[in-house]
């Protein structure tokens, strides 16, 4: 079975949100065959990175930046997965309420690095979620899960 990494930091009512409409989207009854990991981003390991065929991220911006958990996440496993991970789809989050350029180039970059493969432009969500933002996470996450499922 293939696996599903969600990484994410939600530290806020609407984070919460995303990530719940992400879990839905990754977790789509029409997706067979992918088993969704989800760790918080000052948890997850490089041995799951490892393990995982595919990754979620989801992040706040926070003073124009990708959080700090997500940022130690990424400092976790850069070195240990940059081999054992390149190639494999991604999609990613961010939730900002004022600039959150500095977070998506900051995903953009980092992913670069590794050589992940993007499924998606990474998704900006300004305020607070409405259904049309839900909605957009939910398709994100569920083109992942079907990137992910195919190999």
């Amino acid at each position: 079975m293939a696996r599903l990494l969600v990484v994410h930091h939600t530290p806020s009512p609407a984070t919460q949100e995303l990530l719940e409409a992400a879990l839905a989207g990754a977790g789509d009854e029409a997706i067979e065959g992918v088993e969704v990991v989800v760790r918080p981003a000052l948890v997850a390991s490089a041995v799951e990175t490892m393990k995982a065929d595919g990754y979620l991220l989801g992040t706040p911006a926070n003073i124009g930046y990708i959080s700090g958990a997500l940022k130690h996440y990424f400092d976790t496993v850069y070195y240990p997965c940059l081999e054992a991970t390149r190639g494999r789809p991604f999609a990613a989050y961010v939730h900002g309420n004022l600039d959150s350029g500095g977070a998506v180039r900051a995903i953009e970059s980092i992913t670069k690095g590794l050589q992940w493969r993007a499924v998606a432009p990474v998704l900006t969500v300004s305020g607070a979620p409405d259904r049309a933002a839900r909605d957009a996470v939910y398709e994100l996450a569920a083109t992942l899960a079907a990137t992910v499922s195919s190999g």
